[in-house]
């Protein structure tokens, strides 16, 4: 707790000494920024920049105790060395308890459209992965298809390109990563593996946490801009999952994955939509699960489409929306062998409610989830209540 007081002190004291910019939280697609790059838009008055993102939460599951969380704290810090070099890093705190760094890169500005970046970053994957700042997005829980499929928060070393064409609307991103870790040694002879059909890559997300890495993996991403109120994305990674150097060689140590991902957000007035499509295809599969005792898919595969209105005159600084999500995805969409595909990895989500912005940063929010599977007896998935508040700044 002593550590935690401190953290929130630290937090307190900079950013009562700390210039800000003037706002630049903006719900229309084609200029929203995400938190990194609020600190890289060179609009503050000091080289220092400091902010923060938080979400409270409470989960009711129908017939369950409900559950209260802190779920997340993020503290951002930005440097500026000079008009072409920044710093930027974000340290979270997870359910209090936990303690993350999720970025941190530095961005040198080559030219006007390249922008050269190192370091723990984001995989530009989808929407909700660069774009998870609990203002951004309807529903007190991200969407599920970016927590089992892309799986949110994604971020890995690397190093690469980003930019803009405006003459042409477009924005692009290209890196070179460290990939997932599927496997480690048992300690006799043979594999376990890290990566499950239940929830499919999640588990093999390094974090920068003494990252094994033997080859490289290639993340980009496109987004067009060039249609008023809409903005469009084409994200793709291709590679292999990384094992140290005492299993590498081992039948089944690593797997192949090559996904490719769309998406839209669009807003016209009172009313917004977005929509995404995720497929990863897995190879050697098969191999792996022998070799661990996992039951992987070889393919994994999810969407969403999400339409909300805000209930409140367009002249009014908040706004209510009211929105709908109904998303489906299946960690099991193929699978290779003799591995029968589970029916309980083949999921629905309709979340509906509302979100209520009381100010540009901070956010009240209430939604209920039906939630099955195809399995007999929907297999305990359970329908669930939430409610939640968030901000950033």
């Amino acid at each position: 707790m002593k550590k935690i007081a401190l953290l929130f002190g630290l937090l307190f004291a900079l950013t009562v000494t700390a210039q800000t910019a003037t706002d630049s939280i903006t719900l229309n697609p084609q200029k929203q920024i995400n938190a990194a790059q609020r600190l890289l838009s060179g609009n503050y008055a000091s080289a220092v920049t400091v902010g923060a993102y938080a979400e409270m939460l409470y989960n009711q599951p129908e017939g369950d105790n409900g559950e209260l969380d802190v779920q997340r704290m993020v503290l951002l810090f930005g440097y500026r060395f000079n008009d072409k070099t920044q710093f930027v890093t974000e340290v979270e705190l997870e359910h209090v308890n936990e303690v993350f760094v999720e970025q941190a890169f530095v961005n040198y500005n080559v030219a006007n459209n390249v922008n050269l970046r190192g370091g723990l970053m984001l995989v530009p994957m989808g929407i909700v992965n660069e774009f998870h700042e609990p203002t951004t997005f309807n529903g007190t829980e991200r969407p599920t298809m970016d927590n089992v499929i892309v799986p949110t928060t994604w971020r890995e070393i690397g190093i690469g390109v980003s930019g803009k064409f405006n003459d042409i609307s477009l924005g692009y991103q290209a890196y070179v990563f460290n990939g997932f870790k599927s496997t480690f040694s048992d300690g006799e002879g043979g594999l376990s593996g890290v990566l499950k059909g239940s929830n499919g890559l999640r588990g093999g997300r390094q974090k920068a946490i003494q990252s094994t890495v033997d080859s490289p993996t290639l993340s980009t991403k496109l987004d067009y801009y060039g249609i008023p109120g809409l903005r469009l994305g084409f994200s793709t990674y291709f590679g292999k999952t990384q094992a140290a150097d005492d299993v590498e060689e081992i039948d089944g140590a690593n797997i192949g994955i090559a996904m490719l991902g769309l998406d839209a957000r669009y807003a016209y007035q009172r009313f917004t939509a977005r929509g995404q499509f995720i497929h990863a295809s897995l190879s050697d599969t098969e191999a792996y699960n022998t070799a661990t005792g996992k039951d992987l898919g070889s393919a994994l595969q999810g969407w969403y489409v999400e339409g909300a209105y805000n209930l409140l005159p367009t002249n009014k600084m908040q706004k209510l929306f009211a929105f709908a999500r109904y998303e489906k995805y299946d960690t099991h969409a193929n699978t290779d062998g003799a591995l029968v595909e589970n029916e309980a990895y083949n999921r629905t989500d309709l979340t509906t409610g509302l979100t209520y912005h009381i100010a540009p940063g901070v956010v009240v929010k209430g939604d209920y989830q039906f939630r099955k599977n195809k399995a007999d007896g929907n297999d305990g998935v359970k329908n669930r209540l939430n409610f939640g508040v968030g901000v950033w700044f």
